[in-house]
């Protein structure tokens, strides 16, 4: 991490200036959402990487890159710093949330607790310093199945099918469950899939005796692009899509039109 003074700002991007006087770029990109910055100001961030046109070197740095979540929990986490706890993956969608993996060498050190710190004391100038970037911390583990569960808490999951090879998961929980494994915007379920590696389907358990229909079952008649869209927002089965309330239907961004095609032909399948 370095420590640069903003010295001229513009549309696209901030120069800044380190202590020996070398000029730092920030794009816009690379500023996390919620940053304003006057001249004068202190900004922290790591260096992106350095561009050498026509032999003139151009170093640009960031804010929104993982590895600068990294950086700051190993100045922050002494067991980090000292290498006892690792940090094993991180996800980020910038000033909104992160989830970050971390694991102990050590048996009696709680990484998770460690990086926390006690009643959030050492998580919390990480979050000040990300604009109140929400931070989920958990325990990395080699078990694929118990990762994925891990990271998509605070749901909790009834059961997983893994296709291993195509590192693709099936996660089944009970429909309470389903709005909180895909978080505001589908973002909790986009961050567990960026920090597990695995792209992740979110399906409601279906009660015994209750009729169901996976909407994989209706890809003659609704286009499979618009399927998938339903998908990632936990919606895989007929009930599960004419049950949802609007405000999670939108989320799909579907015309009106291929929405209410959606929704007749499933409603046709239940009709007597």
């Amino acid at each position: 991490v370095i420590t640069g003074e903003v010295h001229q700002i513009w549309k696209r991007e901030m120069l800044l200036l380190d202590e020996e006087q070398h000029e730092l770029i920030m794009p816009k990109e690379e500023q996390i959402p919620g940053d304003f910055f006057h001249k004068g100001d202190m900004v922290r961030a790591i260096v992106k990487r350095v561009d050498n046109p026509n032999n003139n070197p151009k170093i640009i740095v960031s804010r929104t890159d993982p590895r600068f979540l990294r950086r700051l929990f190993e100045q922050e986490v002494p067991e980090i710093h000292d290498g006892l706890i690792t940090i094993k993956d991180v996800a980020r969608i910038p000033g909104e949330r992160a989830k970050i993996a971390v694991e102990s060498y050590d048996d009696r050190i709680d990484p998770v607790g460690a990086c926390v710190g006690i009643k959030g004391s050492r998580i919390h100038g990480i979050v000040r310093e990300l604009r109140n970037e929400n931070i989920d911390v958990i325990s990395f583990t080699a078990n694929p199945q118990l990762y994925i569960q891990r990271a998509l808490s605070p749901a909790k999951i009834s059961s997983i099918r893994l296709n291993e090879e195509d590192r693709k998961a099936e996660v089944f929980l009970h429909p309470d469950e389903v709005s909180l494994a895909i978080g505001k915007g589908g973002m909790n379920i986009r961050l567990a899939s960026m920090l597990t590696g695995y792209s992740i389907d979110v399906y409601r358990d279906i009660e015994p005796g209750e009729e169901d229909i996976y909407l994989d079952e209706f890809s003659d008649e609704i286009d499979e692009w618009v399927i998938e869209a339903l998908k990632d927002l936990g919606l895989g089965t007929a009930k599960a899509v004419l049950n949802a309330p609007q405000h999670v239907l939108d989320q799909a961004d579907l015309e009106d039109s291929t929405l209410q095609h959606v929704l007749d032909v499933l409603r046709a399948e239940f009709e007597d």
